[in-house]
Order: structure tokens, then C-alpha cells, then sequence
């Protein structure tokens, strides 16, 4: 191998392992000396400190780890604050409405109305900081309490529970013919 197949050779072993590689391993991998290794390495900081590069490697005892230089924390900062935008498919948001009406509640409560498990669907909304565990129930077993959080107000422009649509018998009974309408449907497809 070329010095410069060595290079490319370690900068990608230290940039997809993410952590701290021991020369013991860099050595093997690479099929040299450590001591060869050691000096391409050691070249290979040099280069990155003379050039206006936003990684660096450091070494940390006998290993070596590719990372950010710390003078660009700022605007990694700015990057990975960004909120992301999760997707509510239909079941995370038929899920968030029965927590969200029924709260406190219980999962075995949400499987019950929703006639299906429900686990996928909570992990994924206490993920998006929707739902979170809000206490125990004082029953056998004591239960996890499921409810909103504030994010949950805040991603659907709300202030307080209070403000959430009020369902009415009516509307009750019209989403239950929507929903026979929809599986009529769905079984003649």
C-alpha cells in the first residue's frame, strides 16, 4: 500500500468507528508496523492542523479518535438545535388523541379503545416528546400513567387541555360511520 492508500485507509476507519481507535487495531487492519502507523498518523495531524479543515485527529493514550475542532462548536450547535420534524402517521395521531382526551391513562386503557397494541405507537410519541409517563396507578401492578407534555402543546398551537376541540355525541357518531365506511371499503378492495 502507498502512503497515500494508508491515509485514506485510516481516515476512513477513524471516521466510521466514531470513537477512539487503539494503534493496536490501526496496525492490524492496515497490515504495518505500529511504529509506521504511529508517524503516517502523526503526519496526518500535522496536515489537519495546517489546513482549514473542520475535523482534526487527537490521540488519547495510545489511540486515536477523528473529531470536530473545538472552534467550530458553535455552529454544530446551531445545526443539531433545529428541531426535527416528526411525521404523525394515523395511528401516532389516533394514539395522541386518546392520551390526549383520556389522560391520565394507561396503555392497556389506550389498547382497549384502540382494539390493537399500542406499544409501537406510545414509544414512538413519548420519542417525540408528545406523551410522557406522568405517574402510577394506585392499582396491582401499578401502571404507567400516560398524558401530553408541553411539547404536545406547543407542536399543536394550544394552551392548555382546555383548549382542545370539544367532541360531542354527534361527532362521535359520525366518526364511527366514517370509520364502517372506511373498513367497508377496504374489504371490498
Amino acid at each position: 500500500m502507498e502512503i497515500k492508500q494508508i491515509k485514506a485507509a485510516i481516515e476512513a476507519i477513524l471516521f466510521t468507528m466514531g470513537e477512539a481507535v487503539e494503534l493496536d487495531r490501526l496496525s492490524a487492519a492496515l497490515g504495518h508496523d505500529k511504529d509506521t502507523v504511529k508517524k503516517i498518523i502523526h503526519t496526518m495531524m500535522d496536515d489537519y492542523r495546517s489546513e482549514e479543515r473542520g475535523i482534526h485527529i487527537i490521540e488519547l493514550e495510545d489511540s486515536y479518535q477523528m473529531c470536530t475542532k473545538t472552534e467550530l462548536y458553535d455552529s454544530l450547535i446551531r445545526i443539531t438545535h433545529v428541531p426535527k420534524k416528526h411525521v404523525l402517521t394515523d395511528v401516532l395521531l389516533e394514539t395522541l388523541s386518546i392520551i390526549a382526551y383520556k389522560q391520565p391513562i394507561t396503555r392497556i386503557e389506550i389498547e382497549a379503545i384502540r382494539g390493537v397494541k399500542s406499544d409501537h405507537a406510545v414509544n414512538k410519541l413519548i420519542e417525540y416528546n408528545l406523551v410522557g409517563e406522568i405517574g402510577r396507578m394506585d392499582a396491582p401492578g401499578r401502571p404507567i400513567l400516560f398524558g401530553t407534555t408541553e411539547e404536545f402543546l406547543r407542536s399543536f398551537g394550544i394552551h392548555s387541555l382546555e383548549d382542545l376541540p370539544i367532541i360531542t355525541s354527534d361527532k362521535v357518531e359520525d366518526f364511527k360511520l366514517e370509520a364502517e365506511e372506511e373498513v367497508q371499503l377496504k374489504l371490498d378492495i
